[in-house]
């Protein structure tokens, strides 16, 4: 089964940089620019993970999360925050709206597929 990934951030080089990243570990991918577009994209298509960017326009990542996790159908879709923020209330706020994981920018492209690896099996 292809493994599919949702990368959602408005930094076209991010979204680029990741995509770059999984597409060379064999995972296929879809890029939205925002929380709204992520939301159409996950109608369209099925995806086994997301990765979302906190600080976006139109719907922000934390706001994504909670659209996600309200769907029955997505309850259990690993969600991964990727982004710059490092405080520890924002990663507390991540995870209570349903973040499966963290990911601080700039990430270590072998790291990221590490955990991308562990998230979908």
């Amino acid at each position: 089964m292809e493994k599919r990934v949702l990368i959602v951030d408005d930094s076209e080089s991010i979204r680029e940089a990741v995509g770059f990243t999984l597409e060379s570990a064999a995972y296929s991918v879809e890029k939205a620019i925002d929380g709204v577009d992520a939301l159409e994209k996950l109608k369209a298509s099925a995806f086994q993970l997301v990765i979302t960017d906190l600080h976006m326009p139109n719907m922000d990542g934390i706001n994504l999360i909670k659209e996600i996790r309200a769907k029955e159908e997505y309850k259990f879709l690993p969600i991964l925050f990727l982004t710059t923020e490092s405080q520890g209330t924002k990663k507390e706020e991540a995870r209570n709206a349903g973040a499966t994981g963290w990911v601080v920018k700039p990430f270590v492209p072998e790291k990221l597929v590490s955990v991308v690896q562990k998230l979908i099996r």
